[in-house]
């Protein structure tokens, strides 16, 4: 709690104080007559007025000091968990998700967060279906939370977010939903130009009790806008874009980590998978490339997740580059990156409790893999020059 701007006024009638709260309304409050050469009662009192102000200004601000107020900034800069309890008419939700997205609407939620401090705040927001693949083959499928309802408060400026769920309700889904958490924080570590997430431990009810109730790991997106603010940019859209007319170093980045995930479902001129954003600042300069959604990466490795015919690979966990040919300079330029972060790769899989030993020890192997290939030139050469793409 903090009062500032605070200002002492004397007149022919006695002392005012004016002044406000970092987050409430200004208050101005009088108190008393002066006594001119009084100089300790006037400190006392001063005292005296500071504190009334300030219980004054909690009365007068009471409804928006109450409860916390979550940006979205505060959100996804912390890691500790939240545990999360989600009510909605989810037989309605599973009966209408495949409707199209146009005809989509948001139905009524309640949101019940329990954050790592003990607080706890519960809000009416809005939720409905999104995606394509795993809206179509989940049960429940992945969702778009409307924080910034009329109702709510605290969690009004989270906006509109998207939520990650297991696609069944048992424990192999939902390592597979840890998995691609893993792979977004991995991206973290590579460059600020990339899509942070959130992890919760979620339940969700259905209002009516038609569908019984599921608690299991989730974790939130980043929204595109927040995102790109963050970065001093803005979204790019309805543009096409051919892959070499972006950003060049951050694309090449782009490119290795899909290969180091091994993930081929990605493509910049129809926005697969990619969302572009270009500087505030300049909008002359070519595009940034921000990849997201890696459930179908050889390093989650989905049951569904199935190569399409014309790569000629048999499986996703076979690596396939998908980059445009680059100098051998350029490449060992964002080798470089990371080479530099690969122990923190490691210790974050490594550390990560809530997956599964076996499945720790699986990314790790596949990630070797990696290493092993960029730290010989020749495959470098092999693989990133030569079996580049051209068109």
């Amino acid at each position: 709690m903090n009062f500032i701007n605070q200002q002492f006024i004397k007149n022919a009638d006695g002392f005012y104080i004016t002044g406000h709260l970092s987050n409430g309304p200004r208050c101005f409050i009088r108190r008393g007559m002066a006594r001119p050469g009084a100089q300790e009662f006037t400190r006392l009192l001063g005292k005296a007025i500071n504190i009334m102000t300030i219980l004054l200004c909690l009365v007068v601000t009471s409804d928006g000091i109450g409860q916390p107020v979550v940006t979205q900034k505060k959100f996804f800069k912390e890691d500790d968990l939240i545990t999360m309890t989600l009510v909605s008419d989810f037989k309605k939700l599973v009966s209408e998700k495949l409707k199209k997205a146009d005809l989509q609407k948001y139905q009524p939620a309640t949101i019940t967060c329990i954050f790592a401090d003990g607080s706890k705040l519960t809000e009416e927001i809005q939720v409905k279906a999104r995606g394509q693949f795993r809206r179509s083959e989940c049960y429940i499928p992945p969702l778009m939370v409307n924080f910034k309802t009329d109702k709510a408060v605290g969690l009004k400026k989270l906006g509109h977010l998207k939520l990650v769920w297991p696609c069944a309700a048992n424990y192999v889904n939902e390592q597979l939903v840890l998995k691609e958490y893993l792979v977004y924080k991995m991206y973290n570590l590579l460059t600020q130009k990339s899509f942070r997430v959130r992890l919760v431990k979620i339940t969700y009810q259905d209002i009516e009790k038609r569908i019984k109730s599921r608690t299991q790991f989730a974790f939130f997106i980043e929204d595109v806008e927040a995102m790109a603010k963050r970065n001093d940019c803005m979204e790019v859209k309805d543009q096409s874009f051919h892959t070499e007319r972006t950003d060049r170093k951050l694309t090449t980045i782009v490119a290795l980590f899909e290969y180091m995930i091994g993930n081929t479902d990605w493509a910049v001129p129809i926005y697969r998978n990619v969302k572009l954003m270009r500087s505030e600042n300049d909008s002359s300069q070519w595009p940034f490339v921000v990849p997201y959604d890696f459930d179908y990466c050889g390093l989650v490795n989905a049951g569904y997740a199935i190569p399409i015919p014309e790569l000629n690979i048999n499986s996703v966990r076979e690596r396939l580059y998908r980059g445009f040919p680059r100098t051998m300079e350029e490449l060992q330029e964002a080798l470089q990156i990371f080479l530099t972060q690969r122990k923190a790769m490691d210790s974050l899989i490594s550390n990560f409790e809530p997956l599964l030993p076996g499945h720790r020890k699986e990314m790790l192997k596949y990630l070797d893999a990696f290493f092993n290939i960029i730290s010989d030139e020749k495959d470098v050469k092999r693989i990133f020059i030569d079996g580049a793409k051209f068109e």
